[in-house]
């Protein structure tokens, strides 16, 4: 999610859980049901949107939970909500599992082996069903006046370095255990991801002489992985990660490229990095500017894998990446670029997914066809091509290369005129519909002195309520064509400004977010509206940020959950048998300055320690019914 600085047991599990089942030492991950099975939806609870087995009644049976402003998680009557995993928790590395300090005396090193800061997407990956599983989560980004015991009153080498090992990724093993889930600690799998972990570059950017550098020459080997926003999982049983607000970590010349200003490089970035790190002055290297805004893939599973930056599908501020299986077995990827007035992409395989698990596909993204849509006014809409070559795509206008249209997919997609769109965050893809959903969170410059305007498929200036989006494609997931209209304008029918009044039916939100489907065909809806917008102005009623689910075959919304002040809630994923969801909670009590005050932490909140004097920690949320049933029902 961008700061906007300016998931029957017995009955589903052969259908739900034999797809993603591992073995040790070999992965049996997979297609037992063949790729027919998986075209059908029994991909994941949450990455198809098809109920694999019947589910009778209503597809929501709860009491909505009112708005609240109150430091708190409220969950429907018959619910529970207990949080887990919280940042500094250590994440299980056998024989390097340092406690957390409450005072934020942890070192660099102890915060690569410990829970990362700001969770963001998450996924639930079984390894026993729905008893006992991974989950693999991104964070985000830090907050420093948390993070160090003095804040940012003084600045070294070391909080560079504790900074960067609160970025990136955790795998940890959980499981069930008389009625609660908790982390299994120390775990084989438990692995951190950080800001200096190596990554290799697969695909048509790879060794390109825009992503070479002097500690790397052959472009291919980048250190780390930043402000990772949205997962998502594939039918090989790996986790896709978008890098998204890379631009923000650099410090750029004082009279930027063309290039840079596109990306919004700034002379000034918001971290202090450069300074400990000179890797992120773009003056002195410009290249490592180009190899962050990538999808990246990991393998749970294998703690000895080098994760990947998969240039094939293409170079943006990344909220994340949603993967759809066309019928002949090919994959399809959606990402959305969470950034004022860009794109939404799709990216086609060239080849078939093979049996076998990631080591069978792992190069099929390297493979095929990225393109970027354009939305038009009737309702109909087109795919069209990042191909070298390719219409204005050329050497002359500064594409001499597949790499390069990759590299800077924004200037290509610009040329091929592409909608320009109110920050497209998280998709979610009904596989049998073949209709694809997107949360559009907000653009209050729409229509600003020399901005975009209004259009049809952002139909609002000054949009500070945001709406989500759907379309549907001409036939397969590979087609060219599609047909699009809203789901739904975020606000409050009854706002007096057209711009916030929105046609919700059902209970209010603004600023959708985070988006998921579950396998009854459920459309869990998450906000993340900022803390300078929360509590005042049109923002006034909505309360704290919180997920709803809606009904799409009646276009109802209930209100599932509210978070604690401050907070944005994000990331869904479920068990097989969708009797227990994980969410996050990210900065809970987060200022709307972004920096909280070291020698208050918990001045808005102190959740989920509710320790006087304590910090507010992001942390994994396990929601159940009390009496055991489907989630939402």
């Amino acid at each position: 999610m961008a700061k906007d600085f300016s998931t029957m047991e017995d009955s589903n599990r052969s259908a739900n859980a034999d797809i993603h089942r591992v073995s040790d030492p070999a992965r049996r991950l997979w297609l037992q049901g063949g790729l027919g099975a998986l075209a059908a939806g029994a991909l994941s609870p949450l990455l198809a949107g098809c109920a694999t087995a019947p589910f009778d009644g209503p597809l929501l049976g709860f009491k909505p939970v009112p708005v609240t402003d109150q430091d708190t998680m409220v969950v429907p009557e018959g619910y529970e909500a207990v949080a887990i995993a919280a940042w500094g928790e250590p994440v299980g590395v056998p024989g390097n599992m340092p406690a957390w300090r409450m005072d934020a005396g942890n070192s660099a090193a102890d915060q690569a082996v410990q829970m990362g800061m700001h969770h963001d997407g998450i996924h639930y990956l079984p390894l026993d069903g729905s008893r006992r599983g991974l989950l693999v989560m991104n964070h985000e980004y830090t907050d420093d006046g948390l993070l160090h015991t003095d804040g940012m009153k003084t600045w070294s080498a070391e909080k560079v370095r504790k900074a960067q090992a609160a970025h990136g990724m955790s795998v940890i093993e959980i499981e069930l255990k008389d009625g609660r889930w908790q982390m299994v600690r120390p775990s084989k799998y438990a692995r951190r991801f950080t800001t200096y972990t190596p990554f290799a570059v697969s695909g048509p950017a790879a060794g390109h002489a825009l992503m070479q550098t002097a500690a790397d020459p052959a472009g291919r080997t980048v250190l780390g992985t930043l402000n990772n926003c949205g997962t998502g999982i594939t039918p090989w049983g790996t986790v896709l990660s978008g890098e998204e607000n890379f631009a923000f970590y650099f410090d750029g010349p004082d009279a930027p490229s063309a290039d840079q200003r596109r990306w919004g490089l700034r002379k000034t970035g918001f971290y202090r990095w450069p300074e400990h790190d000179e890797r992120f002055d773009a003056k002195r290297h410009p290249n490592e500017f180009h190899r962050f805004g990538w999808i990246v893939e990991i393998d749970p599973f294998d703690p000895a894998s080098t994760p990947v930056k998969r240039s094939a599908l293409g170079r943006a501020a990344h909220e994340g990446a949603t993967v759809a299986v066309t019928q002949d077995g090919r994959a399809v990827v959606y990402s959305g670029e969470d950034a004022r007035f860009e794109y939404i992409y799709k990216f086609v395989s060239r080849d078939k997914i093979a049996p076998g698990g990631a080591k069978a596909n792992a190069t099929l993204l390297d493979h095929g066809t990225l393109y970027v849509a354009r939305f038009d006014a009737d309702g109909s809409g087109r795919w069209l091509p990042l191909v070298a070559g390719q219409g204005p795509l050329t050497a002359a206008n500064g594409f001499a290369d597949q790499g390069a249209v990759l590299i800077k997919s924004r200037q290509a997609s610009d040329r091929l005129g592409a909608t320009r769109m109110d920050r497209p965050e998280w998709l979610a893809v009904d596989q049998k519909g073949k209709t694809v959903y997107c949360t559009l969170t907000n653009n209050s410059n729409r229509g600003a002195k020399d901005m975009p305007g209004p259009d049809a498929a952002n139909p609002r200036a000054n949009n500070v309520m945001g709406q989500i989006i759907q379309w549907t494609e001409d036939g397969d997931f590979d087609s060219a064509s599609f047909r699009w209209k809203h789901l739904m304008l975020a606000g409050d029918p009854a706002n007096e400004r057209p711009e916030a009044r929105g046609n919700i039916k059902g209970d209010i939100f603004a600023c959708p977010d985070g988006l998921a489907m579950d396998a009854r065909g459920v459309l869990w809806i998450q906000t993340d509206a900022h803390a300078s917008q929360m509590y005042k102005g049109e923002m006034k009623g909505f309360g704290n940020n919180q997920m709803l689910a809606c009904d799409r075959t009646t276009g109802e919304v209930r209100r599932f959950f509210t978070g604690p002040v401050n907070c944005e809630v994000t990331g869904a994923t479920l068990t097989p048998d969708l009797r227990t969801m994980f969410i996050n909670i990210q900065h809970p009590g987060e200022t709307a300055s972004d920096r909280s005050d070291p020698a208050n932490p918990s001045k808005f909140s102190n959740w989920p320690d509710y320790s006087p004097g304590g910090r507010p920690r992001s942390a994994t949320v396990v929601i159940r019914k009390k009496d055991g049933g489907v989630i939402g029902t």
